[in-house]
């Protein structure tokens, strides 16, 4: 605590929200992954990285931009108290920031703290592992789509992650958010970032963790290896069937197992209904895959922080 702070009165700049996540995580165990980033060699002496790293996660629980949080951590005193600057020191501002957020999701920080905040909240035995539900949304570019008139499936030169995919049989330009999430606690277990053209049955064996229940999900994940595997692991096999060349309608017994799935895993929903209309996330931020991997990875973590926060009574 600096001199200054000493003489404030205690219930000064107190926020409950972010006091209850603040107290929900030894956040000593992320400074060493936070602190995976060299500082450079020259200029002014650099803040530390766990502050830096908090305030990336106050950016997304709040959906604010990097003006917007150079701002914020100037004139909100809750701000600073989390992240851990002093009352009568500096805050970094918006190129400070986003140079950070590139340097941390090129370094992988972002994933490895999600990681660990997940065993974190696993050891407090918030995630019940019951099974996990699969599911991804198609996040559009920051950058409009390409005209029919630049070619069919064309990409954008300035956005070379984003790619064309389809959802209920409409083409978006974009990325696509996959995720496993835990049944009955809600939060995310697992979360990969893609462009919007990779199909989710190729990413189903990054999002299972293996040490669930059951799997849960729609007929975009299903596949023989994808079964075979779950059957190998001994985790329970609910992913949906759908029609082909050898079943031009599915029996009743199967509609009515694709029924009692899409009940158990529609759960899911609520995870792409709130990060797209609490969080902002409906359209990216950045221009590329990698930093919007890490601007997703963030709202992955803030949720879970949030969600845990209210299952554990806070």
């Amino acid at each position: 605590m600096s001199l200054a702070e000493a003489f404030l009165d205690p219930r000064l700049g107190t926020n409950a929200k972010l006091a209850k996540i603040d107290g929900l995580i030894a956040w000593g165990r992320l400074a060493p992954l936070a602190g995976k980033l060299r500082a450079a060699e020259t200029g002014r002496p650099p803040y530390a990285p766990l502050a830096m790293l908090k305030a990336l996660y106050l950016q997304a629980l709040y959906d604010l931009s990097d003006p917007g949080l150079e701002e914020a951590l100037l004139d909100r005193l809750s701000f600073r108290r989390f992240c851990g600057f002093a009352l009568d020191g500096g805050t970094p501002d918006e190129t400070t920031l986003c140079r950070f957020r590139l340097a941390a999701a090129q370094a992988g920080v972002l994933e490895a703290c999600f990681a660990e905040i997940g065993a974190q909240l696993s050891a407090k035995g918030l995630i019940l592992k019951k099974g996990t539900l699969l599911d991804a949304t198609i996040i559009q570019a920051t950058h409009a789509a390409p005209s029919r008139e630049a070619g069919l499936g064309k990409g954008h030169p300035r956005e070379p992650g984003a790619d064309w995919g389809k959802k209920n049989g409409k083409a978006h330009f974009g990325y696509k958010l996959h995720v496993g999430v835990d049944e009955g606690s809600g939060l995310i277990r697992t979360a990969v970032v893609t462009s919007a053209r990779v199909q989710d049955v190729e990413m189903a064996p990054v999002l299972v963790t293996g040490d669930e229940a059951a799997v849960y999900a729609d007929r975009g994940y299903e596949s023989k290896a994808h079964r075979a595997a779950l059957k190998a692991g001994g985790v329970k096999d609910r992913i949906m069937h759908r029609r082909h060349k050898h079943i031009a309608a599915l029996p009743r017994w199967l509609q009515r197992r694709n029924a009692l799935i899409a009940r158990r895993r529609a759960p899911v929903e609520a995870v792409f209904s709130a990060m797209k209309r609490l969080y902002g996330k409906a359209r990216t931020r950045c221009h590329s895959l990698i930093a919007n991997t890490a601007d997703l990875i963030a709202f992955a973590t803030v949720y879970n922080l949030r969600r845990a926060t209210i299952i554990a009574g806070g």
